[in-house]
């Protein structure tokens, strides 16, 4: 029995499809080295710079922190940590953006502890602004808070 001339073809052409690509793919490695290397050299860039920025974050809270022990401030000062309140919730705006454009590399179970720690300093910032919005602009209107302000103080 012989084929048809319209399948021949067809399975002649399907044939060598299949020759070709698999001749190909047997030639080059499945992953060159080269690739690898440079997407691991990313890979590590993105880790150390998100490194520096979460030890930066820190460094401000630090500072931020050290400022909620600050007492007795005029009002420009007040005025001045109003604004810095601001640039600090708007910093963390931006930096919960960049966190969530990491979802793919969280998914992925790359970078995992540099991003948890990214997540940390980022809520860490927030606590900070809040304290420092607590002890300076609500705290003081309740009347018990100067008393026991000075209470502490005197320890």
């Amino acid at each position: 029995m012989e084929c048809a001339a319209p399948y021949k073809s067809e399975i002649t052409e399907t044939f060598l499809n299949i020759r070709d690509f698999s001749y190909k793919e047997k030639k080059s490695p499945v992953l060159e080295e080269g690739r690898i290397n440079s997407f691991l050299d990313s890979l590590n860039d993105f880790k150390n710079d998100l490194k520096e920025k979460t030890s930066k974050i820190f460094e401000i809270n630090e500072r931020m922190e050290k400022i909620t022990w600050f007492n007795d401030l005029d009002e420009d000062c007040l005025m001045k940590l109003n604004d810095l309140i601001s640039a600090a919730k708007d910093l963390r705006s931006s930096l919960v953006r960049q966190y969530v454009s990491m979802n793919f590399i969280r998914k992925q179970g790359m970078a995992r502890e540099e991003i948890k720690d990214f997540k940390y300093s980022i809520d860490e910032l927030k606590e900070s602004y809040e304290d420092l919005e607590s002890v300076f602009f609500f705290l003081p209107e309740m009347p018990e808070f100067p008393e026991t302000t000075k209470k502490l103080s005197l320890i």
